[in-house]
């Protein structure tokens, strides 16, 4: 190695010729501390006078020496004492240095004995233990004296050190709290300690008070003038987390926590492995769990498809469909972006998979039947869909084609091409809908309805592709007994184009967060959630069915937005403005889960539950709906809330003229 070679990450790393120096003046150093404690031992066992010393003792301890201090050395050097960094020293430099002080004391008083005299009892106890600590001493009064400097440099009344308050004084907590100490790259001191143990009240960790429970948060905040707030309990629930961080956010600090017991498992407990806060810490609730077991007979050895497969929920599906061993995935979506860095993340992370990413539309027919040619897949999730609320309001047209067009061309071909299964991934949005994006999900259910009860009756023949003539009749022979189904729930943390990245682009900004209403609420799941919810209903299919995902109590999206700016550091309406523009067309206050004609149906997964149909006449159906096809196609905008009125009772117009 260049003995000038740099380290890595900017610190400067010893040449060879300075760690040879170091190591020399350490040997020289050792040369004198392990014979001169012997020599104290003798000087301090008669009466700490060197002429008292007995010449027998004195010229065995001068004749033996040699001979200790060579062993002393090879010991040293085969136990790593000269190859340590001794400004990290810790737990482990300590057992060694132990352990060669207890075989080197022991060598002493065997060979010393044995060969050349035997000693007074107090010069092999006292020679020993002054031995140690010597050696000791030496090699960790570099670590203590950073640690001290480093500390008083926080303290210091100049010092610019953000002021940090420590949630949890267990294990976690301490060892933040100690790399905190010894950390020379943050410039962080920790002020006091907040532990709900009232045991552990009134007492201090390396220095550091503990001062209360959580109770005491907003007047120890104040009081110590605090800048950070750590959260380090890693066994915390989500739900007592989520207790604690509600009271954190009404602060104006910095807050960061500790994810999960797990660290403590891999000992990564350091001042990096705190996380920032995230919206979905302040819900308060535990990470939905689904049956692995299921999912993985459901995609094991499949040849499985997922349309729009580079969207937020399409590339999650993506993600977990890859952990469980598929025969072949095949990503579609018409986003090149979008298909080439889910196609880059895959092939990372699963290179034995076996991944076709292919560029199309669902609007296409041909290209969506050229793919079932070639691939026959097993299972299709259909998560290609336009979905921004306002922007189908201005394209009601495009909203028909791709969402509604779409569907009924996947699922067709998934019927004609032996599919065992097609999940529509659906929306919160469908229900009652105000708008025609959540008025053509709907339809897209339906659609998906009217295939799985033409197939339960034996009628499935009767179904046509969109652009053949009515005498179209399809061959019974080549029409699969595929399981229609569909999946809906609301909103998810982080999805493309949703409320959160938005506020944070906005507080980035420096504001103002803009809030369409003070009492408008949505419900909320993060993606991965979501996904794993929609592959165990998969698993639960018989055909027919909309799957409902139970996403919990809803979220006020003004609360939502004052969380991020809190958990920025900022406060709401002082530093960052909040503004109210008022409900975008087609929007609602709250959005359901379920229309009131349907009822529920339990799995075993209680957070999964499904929708009994509400009965439609399919072919009144598949007449409006071939009709408002053609409409869409014509670019109609003017005709298609009406017509979409008309085969979906439920959807209301915000301007009801549109539809008389």
């Amino acid at each position: 190695m260049n003995s000038k070679e740099p380290v890595q990450g900017g610190k400067k790393r010893f040449s060879l010729t300075q760690w040879h120096l170091t190591t020399f003046c350490l040997m020289v150093y050792d040369l004198v501390a392990v014979n001169g404690a012997y020599f104290f031992a003798l000087w301090i066992r008669f009466d700490c006078r060197y002429s008292m010393i007995p010449e027998k003792y004195l010229s065995s301890w001068i004749e033996f020496a040699p001979f200790y201090t060579v062993a002393c050395f090879v010991l040293f050097w085969f136990l790593r004492l000269y190859h340590s960094l001794w400004e990290f020293a810790s737990y482990s430099e300590l057992t060694r240095v132990i352990l060669s002080s207890v075989v080197t004391g022991t060598f002493h008083i065997v060979a010393i004995t044995i060969f050349v005299r035997r000693m007074p009892i107090s010069y092999y106890v006292i020679g020993a233990g002054v031995q140690f600590f010597l050696v000791l001493t030496v090699r960790f009064a570099y670590r203590f004296i950073n640690l001290e400097r480093g500390k008083r440099a926080r303290q210091a009344p100049g010092s610019t050190a953000s002021r940090v308050m420590l949630i949890g004084a267990g294990s976690a907590g301490q060892m933040i709290l100690r790399d905190l100490h010894k950390a020379r790259e943050t410039n962080e001191r920790v002020c006091c300690i907040i532990d709900d143990d009232a045991n552990k009240q009134g007492r201090y960790i390396d220095g550091v008070p503990i001062v209360g429970g959580r109770e005491s948060i907003l007047a120890n905040v104040e009081k110590y003038k605090i800048q950070k707030i750590f959260l380090a309990i890693p066994s915390a629930t989500a739900a007592q987390r989520g207790e604690i961080l509600n009271i954190c956010k009404t602060t104006a600090c910095e807050l960061k926590n500790l994810p999960g017991v797990y660290q403590m498992v891999n000992g990564n407990v350091t001042v990096d492995a705190m996380k920032d806060v995230d919206v979905e810490d302040l819900l308060g609730r535990e990470p939905i769990r689904v049956s692995m077991d299921e999912i993985f007979g459901l995609l094991n050895d499949k040849v499985i498809l997922v349309t729009g497969g580079g969207g937020s929920i399409g590339s999650e599906l993506c993600r977990q469909i890859a952990k469980n061993h598929p025969k072949q995935l095949i990503v579609l979506d018409i986003y090149e972006n979008n298909a080439h860095a889910i196609q880059l993340e895959l092939r990372d992370q699963y290179p034995d998979l076996n991944l076709e990413v292919l560029i199309g539309s669902v609007r296409d027919s041909k290209r969506v039947n050229q793919i079932f040619d070639k691939y026959r897949p097993d299972i299709v999730y259909h998560a290609a869909a336009h979905k921004h609320v306002p922007l189908m309001e201005d394209s009601p047209c495009e909203s028909i084609k791709n969402n509604a067009v779409g569907t009924y061309n996947t699922a067709f071909a998934a019927m004609t091409h032996g599919c065992k299964r097609f999940v529509l991934i659906s929306t919160d949005k469908a229900v009652n809908p105000t708008n025609i994006m959540g008025a053509s999900k709907r339809i897209c259910e339906m659609v998906v309805q009217t295939f799985a009860r033409k197939i339960r009756e034996g009628r499935a023949h009767e179904l046509r592709p969109l652009d053949a003539p009515e005498s179209f009749v399809c061959d019974p022979n080549r029409l699969a007994d595929t399981d229609f189904v569909a999946v809906r729930f609301g909103n998810v943390l982080g999805s493309n184009g949703s409320v959160i990245p938005r506020f944070k682009e906005q507080i980035a900004r420096g504001g103002p967060v803009t809030v369409t209403h003070p009492d408008i609420i949505r419900y909320f799941m993060t993606i991965p959630e979501a996904v794993s919810l929609v592959l165990q209903a998969g698993a639960y299919a018989e055909g027919g069915e909309i799957f409902v995902l139970d996403m919990g109590s809803p979220v006020k999206i003004d609360t939502l937005a004052r969380d991020l700016i809190r958990l920025s550091g900022l406060r709401p309406d002082e530093d960052i403005k909040i503004t109210y523009i008022g409900l975008r067309p087609g929007e609602k206050l709250y959005e359901e889960k379920l229309m009131s004609e349907e009822g529920l149906r339990t799995t075993p997964n209680h957070l999964i539950h499904i929708g009994s149909p509400i009965p439609f006449d399919t072919e009144a159906f598949l007449a409006l709906f071939f009709n408002l096809i053609q409409a869409a196609r014509s670019d109609r905008d003017s005709d298609i809330r009406a017509m979409v009125a008309d085969i979906v009772p439920t959807y209301q117009a915000e301007d009801a003229s549109v539809l008389a």
